[in-house]
């Protein structure tokens, strides 16, 4: 049953996969994912409209034609440094106020609104963190915020940690010594002796037939050089007082906290791996996401597809056998894609959309289901830290050589296979993947060497949980082609969340 929440509100809701709604068109939504500080860890940590998939794979970022956006965020795979999900909304024209029929709707895996929470008090806001889920005592809440900015995304980002900076500031040089010769009396000038060394009386100037000439004007010790001292560190105000600060001074504090930040970073911090840009990404076509829903056996058919390399993302609820096969151009089945007997199956596979662009898919099931059709730059990736996921799968690795450590946790086949991207550029097919890079039965962990990225690594089977984590990463050689070449690196999330790039 819905429950209505008004601001300040919270309610648990269930530990799974989840789809919250956004409704009221014109307005920019995005998620940011915080640490227990408040803050996020880094760019990464933004999931809006031009980078709509957080690398973990938990947190998607989709819109609907009628205006409606939809946050998907799989609570099972969130992060154990992420303490909450914040969605954030903002405007670039007129204050949050004008968007009429703001609302936030929660839904669980079966469809069914679990909470929901109309914001009825806007003002002259322009961003807003609209709600949050939130870890609480093992499980997860949502509570209505209605926390405005009326100094938009800027002071939004400042709170939480975002960098606002154009660029990282180059770390100031320090002062060299200076030169002692600057600091000495004029040579014509006589330093005064020490008090304590007695200085023979020259005659008075009487005895030489001389004008008393007038005493020599002290000549003063040079100064001490002043010693340095730390810059103090800049304030963190709290929400009031951002909120009483004009965007001039948001901007200021951004920039000053950006300097700080610069002085205390070493003075050649480590290269990152280069990663590609998803958008600019030569394998695999790139579109928005198609999902479909119904129940029970039916055939599927998405049209006006690019050519190429899909991922299909299967929901199945229903019992008993249930499979999935393409269908080719006489409605004969391909290979099959899922072949499964377990309830509450989930996965990824791997198929391709035909010359004419019309992707067709027999579905065996019983009960309810959701299918979704995803380009592969959509595909999670791999990194040092472990990614836990269950059944099939499709993982990107960008950087260079590594090795890949899996453990498998099923009792049944756990086949992986690696498909080398580095040069290729026919957006239409992937290389051959040269067999089974694992291919085992029952429980096991497996370590396997991975080639420089990019690598599409493909589970193509495992009924069961399984985790993967790279190991011994090394640098990329930057020889591999991510795109065209002369492709320029990605920009910097953050920069284009602020400026609403929409990818």
């Amino acid at each position: 049953m819905m429950r209505g929440l008004i601001k300040g509100d919270n309610a648990f809701v269930p530990t799974a996969a989840l789809r919250v709604a956004v409704r009221s068109g014109g307005i920019d939504v995005a998620a940011l994912l915080v640490t227990e500080t408040g803050r996020v860890r880094g760019d990464a940590d933004i999931v809006f409209p031009g980078a709509p998939v957080h690398a973990s794979g938990a947190v998607r970022l989709a819109e609907d034609e009628d205006g409606t956006v939809w946050l998907d965020a799989d609570l099972t795979g969130v992060e154990e440094a992420v303490a909450r999900v914040l969605l954030v909304a903002s405007t670039e024209e007129g204050a949050l106020r004008d968007a009429r029929g703001l609302s936030v709707e929660v839904l669980g895996p079966d469809g069914t609104t679990v909470v929901a929470y109309e914001v009825t008090d806007a003002g002259d806001e322009t961003a807003m963190v609209l709600a949050e889920l939130y870890r609480r005592s093992g499980g997860w809440k949502f509570r209505a915020v209605g926390q405005g900015y009326v100094d938009g995304l800027t002071g939004l980002a400042a709170d939480h940690g975002v960098d606002v900076s154009e660029e990282p500031r180059e770390a100031p040089r320090p002062a060299q010594a200076q030169d002692p010769a600057a600091i000495q009396a004029p040579v014509a000038t006589p330093a005064p002796a020490p008090a304590s060394v007695p200085v023979q009386a020259p005659a008075p100037p009487a005895a030489q037939g001389l004008a008393p000439a007038p005493a020599p004007a002290p000549v003063p010790d040079p100064p001490a050089p002043a010693q340095p001292s730390a810059p103090p560190a800049p304030l963190r105000p709290t929400r009031e007082q951002l909120l009483d600060m004009t965007p001039d001074q948001i901007r200021a504090l951004a920039a000053e906290h950006a300097r700080a930040r610069a002085e205390a970073a070493p003075a050649t911090p480590p290269e990152a791996a280069p990663r590609p840009d998803a958008s600019a990404w030569s394998c695999g076509p790139v579109f928005k996401p198609r999902t479909v829903t119904g129940r029970d056996s039916d055939v599927i058919t998405e049209k006006d597809l690019p050519p190429g390399p899909v991922m299909v993302e299967v929901t199945l609820k229903g019992e008993g056998y249930q499979g999935l096969w393409p269908l080719d151009d006489s409605n004969a089945k391909g290979s099959s894609l899922v072949s499964t007997t377990e309830k509450g199956f989930r996965g990824r596979v791997l198929t391709s959309v035909p010359a004419h662009g019309r992707l067709r898919l027999r579905l065996q099931a019983s009960g309810s289901w959701e299918l979704r059709v995803l380009p592969l730059s959509e595909a999670r990736r791999l990194s040092e830290r472990r990614l836990e996921t269950w059944g099939p799968d499709i993982l990107l690795h960008t950087g260079g050589t590594a090795d890949v450590a899996f453990h498998y946790r099923g009792d049944s086949n756990f086949i992986v296979r690696f498909h080398k991207l580095a040069g290729h550029t026919d957006t239409t097919t992937l290389p051959n993947s040269g067999g089974s890079v694992i291919s085992e039965i029952g429980e096991r962990r497996d370590t396997v060497p991975m080639p420089e990225g990019p690598v599409l690594v493909v589970v193509v089977h495992g009924e069961g949980a399984w985790s993967a984590r790279l190991k011994d990463v090394q640098p990329h050689s930057g020889g591999g082609s991510f795109g065209a070449p002369g492709q320029p690196s990605e920009p910097r999330r953050a920069l284009s969340w602020l400026r609403r790039s929409r990818g």
